[in-house]
C-alpha cells in the first residue's frame, strides 16, 4: 500500500520557501552559501616588497581603506580589518643591507608562527572556535626599475615558497609604457621559471563552466606577474570622481583595465579565494604538519623510552614556543621603514 501525501504548491512554498524550483541535491549550494555568510570566514594576505613600492597605497585601493590615518612612523606588521577580509598584513624591507637578514628571519618566522599556533590550536580539546590567522595569499612586489627581479627577490621568494601562496605583483605599472610592461613580465616570468620558484597558479575553469569565467581564467592567467598602479585620490573625469593619478599628460585611471591590471588582481583575489584557503591547508600547512611531527618522532627516538611518547613534555615545550614567539612578535619587531 502507498500513501501519498498531496500539498497544495502554496502550502509547500509557505513551508519551504528556498525549495521551490529545487528537488533534492540542487538546493545545496543554497545552503552552503547561507552557512558561509553567516559563519563568516578568516583570509590572511601578506603584502611583501621594498620600501616606497606602494604596498600600503595598494591596500588603501583595494579594500578603500586607509591603513595608516596618522602616521608617523610606518612599522613591520600591521593588521588591519576589512569587510570579509580578516587580516592584512604589510611588511616591509628596510632600506639598508645590514637589515635584510633579520627582515626575512622576521617574515618567515611569522608564517611558521601562525602555522604552529593552528597546530597547536587544531591539536588541543576544543577545536570548534579556531582562528584562522594561518598566511593564506603573498603580494610580492617587484620595483619597475630595471631589467627584472633582483638578487634579494630570487632569494626571498625561494625562501617562502613552500610556505605561502606567491603572487607577483609589478609596482608603479603607470612608470612603463606598454611595451617595457610587457618585456618586463615576460623577464620576470623566466626568471622565475629558471630559478625553481614555485608561484601560486590560478587553476584551470572546468569543462562545465560558462565560457564568460573561462575566458576571464584565461585572462588572468595571461596578467601574471599583475602590473598595478594604487592611488588614495579621488579626481574628477567627464564628470565622474575616480580613483587614480593626475599627470601633465592625462589622468592614470586605477580600475581602468587599459591603464593597469588593478581589476584583474582584485578580481583573481575574489574569485579565487577559495582556492587559495584550500592550497594553503592542502599543501602548504600539511608540509608543515608532518615536517613537524617528523620533528616530533625524532625526539622521541632520541630518548631512553623510544616506544613511550611523552605527550605532556612534547606539549609544554610547544606550547613555550609558541608563547615566545607571540612575544617577539608584539614587542620586538617595530621598525623604521
Amino acid at each position: 500500500c502507498v500513501v501519498r501525501n498531496k500539498m497544495s504548491q502554496s502550502g509547500e512554498k509557505g513551508k519551504f520557501p528556498d525549495a521551490a524550483g529545487y528537488v533534492g541535491f540542487a538546493n545545496l549550494p543554497n545552503q552552503v552559501h547561507r552557512k558561509s555568510v553567516k559563519k563568516g570566514f578568516e583570509f590572511t594576505l601578506m603584502v611583501v616588497g621594498e620600501s616606497g613600492l606602494g604596498k600600503s597605497t595598494l591596500i588603501n585601493s583595494l579594500f578603500l581603506t586607509d591603513l595608516y590615518p596618522e602616521r608617523y612612523i610606518p612599522v613591520l606588521f600591521s593588521n588591519s580589518k576589512s569587510g570579509t577580509v580578516g587580516l592584512v598584513i604589510v611588511i616591509s624591507f628596510f632600506k639598508y643591507k645590514n637589515n635584510i637578514n633579520f627582515c626575512f628571519k622576521t617574515i618567515i618566522q611569522y608564517i611558521d608562527n601562525q602555522f604552529e599556533r593552528y597546530l597547536h590550536d587544531e591539536s588541543g580539546l576544543n577545536r570548534r572556535h579556531i582562528v584562522d590567522n594561518r598566511v593564506h595569499c603573498c603580494f610580492y612586489f617587484i620595483s619597475p626599475f630595471g631589467h627584472g627581479m633582483k638578487p634579494l627577490d630570487v632569494e626571498f621568494m625561494k625562501a617562502i615558497h613552500s610556505k605561502v601562496n606567491i603572487v607577483p605583483v609589478i609596482a608603479k605599472a603607470d612608470t612603463l609604457t606598454l611595451r617595457e610592461r610587457d618585456r618586463l613580465k615576460r623577464r620576470i616570468l623566466d626568471e622565475i621559471s629558471e630559478h625553481g620558484i614555485r608561484i601560486y597558479q590560478l587553476p584551470d575553469a572546468d569543462s562545465d563552466e560558462d565560457e564568460e569565467f573561462k575566458e576571464q581564467t584565461r585572462v588572468l592567467k595571461a596578467s601574471i606577474p599583475f602590473a598595478v598602479i594604487g592611488s588614495n585620490q579621488l579626481i574628477e573625469v567627464k564628470g565622474k570622481k575616480i580613483r587614480g593619478r593626475l599627470y601633465p599628460w592625462g589622468v592614470v585611471e586605477v580600475e581602468n583595465p587599459e591603464h593597469n591590471d588593478f581589476l584583474k588582481l582584485r578580481t583573481m583575489l575574489v574569485t579565487h579565494m577559495q582556492d587559495l584557503q584550500e592550497v594553503t591547508q592542502d599543501l602548504h600547512y600539511e608540509n608543515f604538519r608532518s615536517e613537524r611531527l617528523k620533528r616530533a618522532g625524532r625526539y622521541v627516538k632520541s630518548t631512553n623510552k623510544p616506544n613511550v611518547l611523552d605527550k605532556d613534555q612534547i606539549l609544554m615545550e610547544k606550547e613555550a614556543e609558541v608563547g615566545h614567539n607571540v612575544y617577539a612578535y608584539e614587542f620586538g619587531i617595530l621598525a623604521t621603514d
